[in-house]
């Protein structure tokens, strides 16, 4: 936080009996009144800067008696008032951001420009609001907390809310300012940088005007993710509109109009993007517009934006409690989320195959935690059969992968609701598939009193044919087994045959071959005795 410090002298301003003096040898001769304080002052210090009282007192006629003025409703109110005083007295005052708006607020009413006295209070005031309170982040958001007293929007409202904007486009590595930021993960985490969020608690502190005109102007420049936006809605919404949870906030009374303001507010600036906010935040929405009283276009969007993120909640979230019934919920808030839901998953062709497939597995998801929240209402002992009967119908055959979670949910409402007629049980639980039940819910059913004889039939009937499936499934397998055994020796005959012959062929050839060498050897044995023969018998002839 930056600071300037205008006048040498002490600050000799003193109270008594509610009236605000300075301590003097000159006596007091101005008398101004400001709502409830009556200050004595000093006609010439004040006439000198302020052009205001140089003009409405240059025309009184002089006396013996101190002069006397009104200025209730000055701008800034007695804070500015004294400020301005005080620099007129010459006297020490440290401008920061916490007294910047009353000042100056103060200064321009009186009119303490350059064109009444050189190095008056105005332009030193514009001078350090350009220089510094622009410049800083902490301070540009405190002006704004006191913006309300300036009477020029256009010359120090919209410098600060660019500035904010300015700064919250900053990388976070850059980010070197202080800021608030209470949440424990930030700390846990020990970053070396801020956390992308980092602004999003000092900005849940300005009004709501002042409030989306940083979002619009953030926004206008199209460089903030659109989660960063959803956070910061996040954080506001939070600090300024009641927890939907709490039965007491039911009973703001006075605060009605202005939350019911605040959340209009809130969503009209929701990003369009999927996954801007999640889905539990835009029901926490859905259920303070219920509190609040929200004009109906307002809650239909809200129940369009749920619908479309309802694979993102869990069954604790979808509890609409009613006001002075604990125990009852409003299940038509619920189902209005749900159709839209549906509306979205199987009244739109999907695209590709693999979008197919994400609505598959987002619809079981939801069907999931439907069911969980059925179990939930069916506590409810003033929740009629039809309307139970209804609610769990709302589902597609295709959504339930398992009927677990919707027999739990039955068997909940039956035990609730002991007076059930059969009819009302019989049609009731012809919602439940048997076959879609685990072994273990089908053991529990087939032993639970409370459902009718018929659907007991089906249980046993279900879990015979489960039976005959899985006997036949283990002797189809068994069979699989044993062909295949066969096969295998098979092709083990079959390779050792192959082998006898390979072995068979390789010794007859060898024998061959062993043959052929021991003929040819004893042929060469036989040629060369006659040749030895025939030269001894030339040698004798000779002889």
């Amino acid at each position: 936080m930056k600071y300037m410090k205008v006048g040498t002298k002490p600050d000799t301003f003193y109270t008594q009996d509610a009236t605000r003096s300075v301590l003097t040898d000159v006596p007091p001769d101005l008398i101004i009144q400001i709502n409830n304080t009556r200050y004595l002052l000093h006609k010439f210090p004040l006439l000198l800067k302020c052009g205001l009282l140089h003009r409405q007192l240059s025309t009184s006629d002089e006396g013996p008696l101190p002069s006397s003025i009104s200025l209730h409703g000055i701008p800034g109110a007695e804070t500015g008032f004294e400020l301005c005083a005080k620099f007129c007295y010459g006297i020490a005052i440290n401008l920061s951001a916490h007294n910047f708006a009353h000042a100056m607020a103060a200064a321009l009413h009186l009119r303490m420009t350059d064109s009444v006295a050189g190095g008056n209070f105005v332009p030193k005031l514009e001078s350090f609001f350009s220089s510094c309170i622009l410049h800083g982040w902490k301070d540009s958001i405190v002006v704004l907390l006191h913006s309300a007293v300036l009477p020029d929007e256009q010359r120090f409202v919209i410098p600060c809310v660019d500035a904010v904007a300015g700064k919250i486009l900053t990388p976070p590595s850059d980010v070197t300012w202080s800021f608030t930021y209470s949440r424990a993960r930030h700390v846990r985490e020990k970053r070396r940088s801020a956390p992308k969020d980092w602004w999003t608690e000092d900005v849940s502190e300005l009004d709501l005007d002042l409030f989306r005109a940083v979002i619009f102007a953030v926004r206008s420049r199209k460089q903030l993710l659109p989660a960063l936006v959803g956070e910061a809605l996040h954080v506001y919404a939070c600090k300024h509109l009641p927890d939907p949870d709490d039965p007491s906030a039911r009973d703001a009374g006075e605060e009605m109009g202005k939350q019911r303001r605040v959340l209009e507010a809130i969503a009209s600036m929701l990003p369009s993007e999927i996954g801007a906010v999640s889905g539990r935040f835009v029901v926490r929405l859905l259920k303070v517009s219920a509190i609040v009283g929200a004009s109906a276009s307002v809650r239909a969007e809200l129940l369009r934006r749920a619908g479309l993120q309802l694979d993102e909640v869990g069954a604790g979230d979808l509890l609409f409690p009613l006001k002075n019934k604990p125990r009852s919920y409003d299940v038509d808030m619920v189902e209005a989320i749900l159709e839209n839901f549906l509306a979205g998953r199987f009244r739109r062709s999907a695209p590709t195959q693999a979008e197919s497939q994400r609505r598959l597995r987002s619809t079981a998801k939801v069907a999931g935690v439907f069911d969980s929240y059925l179990e939930a209402v069916a506590r409810d002992p003033e929740l009629p059969a039809s309307k139970f009967l209804g609610l769990i119908s709302l589902l597609p055959e295709i959504a339930r992968e398992e009927h677990d979670g919707l027999y739990g949910a039955i068997d909940t409402f039956f035990k609730e609701h002991p007076e059930l007629s059969k009819s009302d049980r019989k049609q009731i639980c012809r919602a439940i598939d048997c076959r879609k039940l685990s072994p273990e819910a089908r053991r529990h059913a087939v032993a639970n009193d409370r459902l009718p004889l018929r659907t007991v039939v089906q249980l046993l009937f279900a879990q015979q044919e489960k039976a005959s499936s899985s006997q036949s499934r283990e002797a189809s397998s068994l069979r699989y087994s044993l062909d295949s055994a066969n096969l295998i020796q098979k092709q083990q005959e079959e390779g050792r045959r192959r082998r006898r012959r390979r072995e068979e062929k390789e010794r007859t050839t060898m024998e061959t071959k062993v043959a052929t060498t021991e003929q040819a050897s004893v042929s060469s044995t036989v040629i060369e005795r006659k040749q030895r023969r025939g030269k001894q018998k030339e040698e004798q002839k000779k002889i």
